[in-house]
């Protein structure tokens, strides 16, 4: 497999990150972030609906759908930016939905939902389970034919803001095959959802049983599209958690260069002694790989075999280098440091769970070891 290390921006992804750039930034100051960690819903829905507004979540829905018809390449700049300033809301679990729809979905299923989502509507995916497999085939949950539908029965766990989402797309085993089936919120019963304690507190993950709900036949995905389904749902998510990643560790290497350019220890700056100053320069190298692994990874996208190669490497280098840089930061800090009160401790929380939701590091070079060496 030749040419890995292609990169390149289009005029749009451009554009995108200077637009998302200021809106992250402004929308997102670290005060509001914190305030929103105590808000139940966990993220401000007027700033939703203005990422609705100026057509965010349409960036990869075709034209067909009402979407702007261009590619999860150009999705990156704004997930990059909304990791940057801890932007959390419904974003990336809507969009992998949409994805996932489109890999999977019949045509009446994608013409029912991507237009709504492309304007605004929260979706989410319900695929994790007790077990801890990142293999999304391992699937424990069941689907029944009855004669009133499909009966549902199981557990699924880290549902991203399930609270807030009209579809929850969830992987379930139908007469021994996985199959995708769409839960609309209405078939929720009372009591479905259960708010997990996760250790990212400016995200929102809850618990999902499936026992009660039912399902009209025509809610299941294609079950001879399921490997294809897998396989976009995870890259999509690996891009956009890897661009979220990438921006968080530009921000916690900021944050960390600010406090080391002016705390003083010894009458001296601290930035000043290299034993602070040479781990910073290692961090902001691998940041940069990071983010050259990423736009690497936007411009293969689609592309058979090279871009799931280019997506691993890209969330294998984010994922390392999110950690590194926020652990360095909160041991640069001192006690404070290894308080609630550094922020540096809602990147490195954030970076925990990320690995939890797409696999870590160790888990994304152990896929690679396999595509590239088979």
């Amino acid at each position: 497999m030749n040419n890995l290390g292609d990169i390149g921006t289009t005029e749009e992804q451009i554009e995108l990150m200077d637009v998302a750039t200021n809106f992250c930034r402004d929308k997102s100051p670290i005060d509001k972030v914190r305030s929103l960690m105590e808000d139940d819903l966990g993220y401000d829905p007027d700033v939703w609906r203005e990422i609705g507004e100026l057509g965010w979540l349409a960036i990869a829905i075709p034209e067909a759908h009402d979407g702007v018809g261009l590619s999860m390449a150009e999705v990156v700049p704004i997930a990059e930016q909304m990791g940057r300033n801890l932007l959390s809301t419904p974003f990336g679990s809507t969009t992998i939905a949409a994805q996932a729809l489109l890999a999977g979905g019949s045509e009446a299923q994608q013409a029912a939902w991507l237009p709504k989502i492309a304007a605004g509507t929260a979706a989410t995916l319900a695929l994790r389970e007790d077990h801890g497999d990142w293999n999304l085939g391992n699937v424990a949950s069941i689907g029944k034919e009855t004669a009133d539908g499909i009966a549902l029965s199981g557990k699924k766990q880290l549902v991203r803001w399930a609270d807030s989402a009209e579809l929850i797309i969830t992987s379930v085993e139908v007469d021994g095959n996985v199959r995708f089936a769409m839960i609309e919120r209405s078939a929720l019963p009372d009591g479905a959802l259960r708010r997990e304690a996760i250790i990212d507190e400016t995200a929102r993950s809850f618990e999902l049983t499936l026992d009660g709900i039912t399902i009209s036949a025509d809610a299941l995905f294609d079950g001879n599209r399921t490997r294809e389904t897998i396989e976009k749902i995870e890259l999509a998510a690996g891009l956009i958690h890897a661009a979220e990643m990438t921006g968080g560790s530009q921000a916690v290497i900021d944050y960390t260069l600010e406090y080391l350019k002016t705390r003083k220890q010894f009458d001296k700056i601290i930035g000043s002694y290299q034993a602070l100053k040479h781990p910073t320069v290692d961090n902001y190298v691998e940041y940069e790989k990071a983010r050259t692994h990423l736009y690497s990874a936007a411009h293969s996208w689609g592309e058979q075999g090279r871009g799931e190669v280019a997506v691993r490497m890209a969330a294998a280098q984010a994922h390392s280098s999110y950690s590194r840089a926020a652990d360095r930061s909160i041991q640069f800090h001192g006690g404070f440091g290894f308080t609630h009160d550094c922020d540096a401790q809602l990147h490195r929380r954030k970076a925990i769970f990320d690995g939890a939701l797409i696999g870590d590091a160790a888990y994304q070079r152990s896929k690679l070891a396999g595509l590239l060496f088979d």
